[in-house]
């Protein structure tokens, strides 16, 4: 089961950083807008193990069986490398931003809406790929993404991903839903029983449906948005706040909630649906016509390291073949790595996850941290930040 208490907040002042942090001698990288990265070296060569990394991760990415003592890839890991894991559990993106600005972690699982927050504070390093055998494995249509690299440089390793989907109970919602219109009906017979992600980053939801609804917007990425674009999506939101019960951040709330039907419709994770159809309710998910937001989480390891070849040799186990199809299959998304399909106990795990689908992501907005400089390329306009979303949803949810 997924084990992910992800609330996505992301604190003001976001990415206002191009002078900040660094040191070495390598040349920085242009990002959107020309924002420039801070000049950090990558690892240029491994050594042996420093005896410890220090991690920061999501509940269930490291698990050494003490949760289940048969869900367990640390153990092996530390005997093979010496390395002893120390993991702390973050409970949302901005507590692992301000983790790792203490400089006391090694390696961090950050999610798309925190990942460009630590490239541009300086926070973490670029990754040098060739030190990590089993990057090679990884699937292409996640290497060198927006929210993991700046200018075909990469800054982590990905670890998995998934869509955010729209659910339905198959007794009260007729006829099934094809479109996200479903839960911006103003006049909505399911008014009070739909349900939505709790999160600033929720907006770039709103956002995707008026790319595809409202092309005058002229909207070309979620995650960029400027002055007309950013109040267009927010206004959408503040009238679907009418028709909304419940926002939902804690996923065994959201199975409880269609469980005992009041919850009806509304956005979800695939491992959702998939505990709730195992609980008995009567749902369905789908990937509407206009497609959908989604995430994929990435392994990062800080600028200033104390434990760089530890973090190295960790970042290369837990993409490996085995590891990544364990954490794929416990905490409930795609695995990163191609040949981890093979290996999940339960063999319809990739098919059901679209772990090889790449048609299917193709139709995904990956969680991408908003900066003023807008992600989609433009500079003759300045874009709203995550300061000025996370402000935003505080008047959306009223």
């Amino acid at each position: 089961m997924r084990n992910r208490w992800l609330t996505a907040v992301l604190a003001a002042g976001v990415l206002t950083l191009a002078a900040c942090g660094g040191g070495g001698d390598s040349s920085s990288n242009a990002g959107p807008g020309g924002l420039e990265v801070p000049k950090i070296d990558k690892l240029a060569a491994l050594g042996a193990g420093e005896g410890e990394v220090n991690i920061v991760s999501w509940a269930g990415y490291v698990e050494d069986g003490s949760t289940d003592k048969t869900v367990d890839w640390v153990t092996g890991f530390e005997k093979e490398t010496g390395c002893q894991v120390n993991n702390k559990i973050a409970g949302t993106s901005d507590e692992m931003v301000a983790l790792m600005k203490t400089g006391e972690y090694d390696v961090v699982s950050a999610s798309g809406d925190a990942s460009l927050r630590l490239i541009y504070g300086g926070d973490v390093a670029p990754v040098n790929t060739d030190l990590i055998a089993n990057y090679k494995d990884v699937f292409d249509g996640l290497k060198n993404k927006q929210w993991n690299s700046v200018d075909g440089v990469a800054y982590g390793v990905p670890h998995g991903r998934g869509a955010n989907l729209l659910m339905y109970r198959t007794d009260s919602v007729t006829p099934a839903p094809t479109s996200w219109s479903a839960v911006f009906d103003a006049s909505s017979p399911y008014k009070g029983k739909i349900t939505a992600y709790d999160s600033p980053i929720y907006i770039a939801d709103a956002a995707l449906y008026l790319m595809k609804t409202k092309p005058e917007l002229n909207i070309k990425n979620p995650y960029a948005l400027d002055d007309t674009q950013f109040q267009a999506a927010v206004d959408l939101l503040k009238a679907q706040s009418e028709l909304i019960g419940e926002y939902w951040s804690d996923y065994t709330k959201e199975v409880q909630a269609f469980k005992a039907g009041n919850s009806v419709l509304g956005t979800t994770w695939q491992v959702i649906t998939n505990l709730t159809k195992a609980d008995g309710a009567p749902v369905e998910a789908i990937l509407p016509t206009e497609g959908a937001t989604g995430w994929s989480d990435t392994w990062m390891v800080s600028a200033s390291s104390q434990h760089p070849n530890c973090a190295y040799l960790w970042m290369n186990h837990i993409i490996s073949p085995q590891a990544n199809a364990g954490v794929a299959e416990w905490f409930g998304e795609a695995p990163s790595n191609k040949l981890s399909c093979a290996l999940t106990a339960d063999k319809n795990h990739c098919a059901t996850f679209h772990a090889e689908d790449e048609a299917y992501f193709d139709q995904i907005w990956y969680w991408t941290t908003p900066l003023a400089q807008c992600v989609d390329g433009r500079t003759d306009v300045t874009c709203k930040d995550y300061a000025a979303w996370t402000q935003a949803w505080t008047t959306i949810k009223g």
